[in-house]
């Protein structure tokens, strides 16, 4: 089997959002596994004396609004440069992304309809009535993924991405981990397609 792109996420990062599609369609092209790992961007940001979004200077907060509207321009994609419900608490859409990818439904596809949610439908995705919901387009028992959260097994693995993504030195979301490289940023993904297509 072809070595697996580790992908370590933040479903609440717009650059997470605008990298999806394209790593996506990277990894089925090349018939490498797609290994999704949400993690707990703040605990990194803090390992790392990275601030929050609103915390950062203007200058930066300014430069990032520029960077996503030109991405957005550029690949094609909706999405709200100060949508309605961010920032928000991304561990417990994290979480139900952990739960889904060990059930029976389409568990990137239910990744993907949450960053939309947040990023182009205006819906609050640190709510459990819109996650069911997704959840529930997406093939699976919302209830049964919220109850795996709550004494199952979604909380220790979302506890080990979070520190795997520590000890391999990610620092922000979404970063790519292939064959012991590490590819930060959604403007990085043609790096890890050089990388891939050299290890075919």
């Amino acid at each position: 089997m072809a070595r697996p792109i580790q992908f370590f996420l933040a479903l609440t990062s717009p650059w997470t959002y605008l990298a999806t599609p394209r790593v996506r369609a990277l990894a089925a092209e090349h018939h490498v596994p797609l290994q999704f790992r949400p993690y707990d961007i703040f605990t990194v940001f803090q390992k790392n004396g990275i601030k929050a979004v609103g915390d950062r200077p203007v200058a930066v907060q300014q430069n990032r609004l520029n960077e996503l509207r030109r991405w957005r321009a550029y690949l094609g994609i909706e999405l709200n440069l100060h949508p309605k419900h961010f920032p928000v608490n991304p561990t417990l859409s994290g979480k139900m992304l952990v739960s889904a990818l060990a059930g029976p439904g389409d568990a990137p596809e239910f990744a993907w309809r949450v960053m939309r949610a947040c990023w182009a439908e205006e819906r609050d995705i640190s709510d459990e009535t819109t996650l069911t919901a997704i959840a529930a387009d997406c093939g699976f028992d919302g209830a049964e993924l919220l109850a795996a959260i709550n004494g199952g097994d979604a909380d220790p693995e979302f506890a080990k991405n979070t520190e795997d993504a520590i000890a391999a030195n990610v620092f922000g979301a979404p970063t790519f981990l292939f064959d012991g490289e590490l590819y930060w940023g959604q403007d990085r993904i043609e790096f890890l397609r050089r990388a891939v297509e050299a290890a075919a």
